[in-house]
């Protein structure tokens, strides 16, 4: 199946404006996700058509760990924490009213299915990009970080799409990005990583809408991740408990 490209691009300085005004057209759903998942026509009054990838929250599957009707919102949090790094490794995302109710709204990325973690690893000029992925979603405390939950653009730029299960206050890590166990982080992301810990703490107004998507003992928990990470910027090795997701793709 022909990969459908998108006239609105993670560079374009009105994504988020688009993403948020637009107006909803086609719906397709995505058949092969856990919840209720549509790659949405958008229309825009001054951008023109794009595509998204729309979440509402009424289409979430209930699950014992994660509070119900917040996955979407967790999506919002992933890329608001990711543009606080500095790193803005996660599509455009926005919280919005669509179709069937409230969620989120994702810019669509482009990529070929087959390039998956599991293709990526084995390519040495993605090694970075990956160490910064698994730095990620450490720090996000990624409970699903599937081989197919990274894609690449046309660009070669790698993008986390399916955040929804990031954030939980308790250690909640899955992921299958550990062939860099052991590997240190850039000076450069570890000095991100102290920054925003300190941002985070003192509670700056430069976090106000990051810190709206989740609760208070969550973001607590994430400093305290920011924290350790940032006193010891090197990834972890496997832990001895469950630790990837299932499926690996």
């Amino acid at each position: 199946m022909a990969v459908p490209r998108n006239p609105w691009s993670v560079d374009d300085p009105h994504a988020l404006e688009a993403l948020r005004e637009a107006a909803f057209g086609e719906l397709k759903m995505v058949y092969d996700a856990s919840n209720y998942v549509f790659l949405a026509s958008l229309t825009h009054p001054r951008y023109g058509a794009g595509l998204g990838i729309y979440k509402p929250a009424r289409g979430e599957r209930p699950l014992h760990d994660f509070p119900f009707g917040t996955l979407h919102r967790r999506e919002v949090a992933a890329y608001e924490f990711s543009r606080l790094l500095g790193w803005e490794i996660i599509p455009p995302t926005v919280e919005r009213e669509g179709p069937r109710g409230e969620g989120s709204l994702q810019l669509f990325v482009a990529h070929d299915h087959a390039q998956h973690y599991f293709k990526l690893r084995e390519q040495q000029r993605y090694a970075e990009q990956l160490i910064r992925f698994a730095a990620f979603d450490l720090l996000a405390n990624n409970a699903d970080r599937k081989g197919g939950h990274l894609v690449l653009d046309a660009e070669e730029r790698l993008w986390g799409i399916d955040n929804g299960l990031c954030f939980h206050q308790y250690q909640k890590l899955r992921t299958v990005i550990w062939d860099f166990a052991g590997a240190p982080l850039a000076e450069r992301w570890a000095a991100d990583i102290a920054r925003v810990r300190d941002c985070l703490a003192a509670q700056e107004e430069s976090t106000a809408e990051f810190r709206a998507l989740l609760s208070e003992t969550e973001v607590q928990a994430l400093v305290r991740r920011c924290a350790a990470l940032a006193a010891h910027p090197q990834l972890p090795e496997m832990f001895a408990y469950r630790c990837v997701p299932w499926p690996l793709i």
